[in-house]
């Protein structure tokens, strides 16, 4: 039976902290109530990067967080990933997997051994094909364009297994054209390959055409300032009034939640 992470953790502010326990909710993927996480800097000063943050993800559904530089966006992800433990409230997670925003491949192993790793051979191929990548698998790091290389990436944190995949801007380093590229790829990848996901992006137009959700985060420490809900049938288009509207209402949001 699921039960609830410690509620409040007792260890120095930025200190060590070992990963925490993937513990998954009763009612869906993700859920946090009221957490909270703090640094330490090198002068020793507190920085607080979270505030009372509250958020519940559902299976199968897409959450998008965008807000300013610095206000928490990577820190959160990784909280729902294990890799830190929050100072105070409660965080649970299905067993979440994270993607960062640099693709990390190894340059001496080529493509299909980088997205393996230890994983079943067989079953990065089958995906290799599955998301475009058939005929690349002998092909090295420095053989591919930014987007193929992302795409190895993505099969590596498919190959997982973890029902929830936390994607840090992962294409946040594309070019304009092979970011609209990828986005529409990630759709299709997702509708094959069905996840949890919690995306982080700079980029409002991208959280929208993707998310089923977008939620904006305040400056440090991050805040919930705000939830849009998009219903926007899939696939959507850039130029959709729709869209558009919901743009406008995610940047407006941004702006109400910066300092004055």
């Amino acid at each position: 039976m699921a039960t609830e992470l410690q509620s409040r953790i007792s260890r120095p502010l930025g200190g060590e902290r070992p990963p925490h326990e993937s513990v998954a909710p009763a009612g869906g993927a993700i859920e946090l109530q009221a957490v909270e996480r703090t640094f330490t800097d090198k002068r020793g000063t507190s920085v607080p990067a979270l505030a009372g943050v509250s958020l519940r993800v559902a299976r199968g559904e897409m959450l998008a967080l965008v807000g300013p530089s610095g206000c928490g966006k990577t820190t959160l992800l990784e909280l729902i990933c294990g890799l830190q433990a929050p100072d105070a409230g409660t965080l649970q997670s299905e067993p979440a997997v994270l993607m960062p925003q640099r693709d990390l491949l190894l340059p001496w192993l080529d493509a299909l051994d980088n997205a393996a790793l230890a994983q079943a051979r067989q079953r990065a191929a089958s995906l290799f094909a599955e998301l475009g990548l058939q005929g690349f698998e002998r092909a090295h790091p420095s053989e591919l364009s930014g987007g193929m290389r992302q795409r190895v990436a993505f099969v590596r944190t498919l190959l997982s297994g973890k029902p929830v995949l936390c994607l840090d801007e992962p294409f946040g380093a594309l070019d304009a054209i092979t970011r609209a590229e990828m986005q529409d790829w990630l759709v299709g990848a997702l509708t094959r390959e069905p996840r949890t996901v919690v995306l982080v992006t700079h980029d409002v137009e991208e959280a929208v055409l993707l998310a089923d959700r977008v939620l904006v985060l305040s400056p440090r420490p991050g805040r919930v300032a705000g939830e849009i809900a998009v219903e926007e049938p899939r696939p959507r288009g850039r130029t959709e009034a729709g869209v558009i509207a919901l743009r406008e209402q995610a940047l407006e949001l941004l702006a109400g939640a910066r300092p004055a």
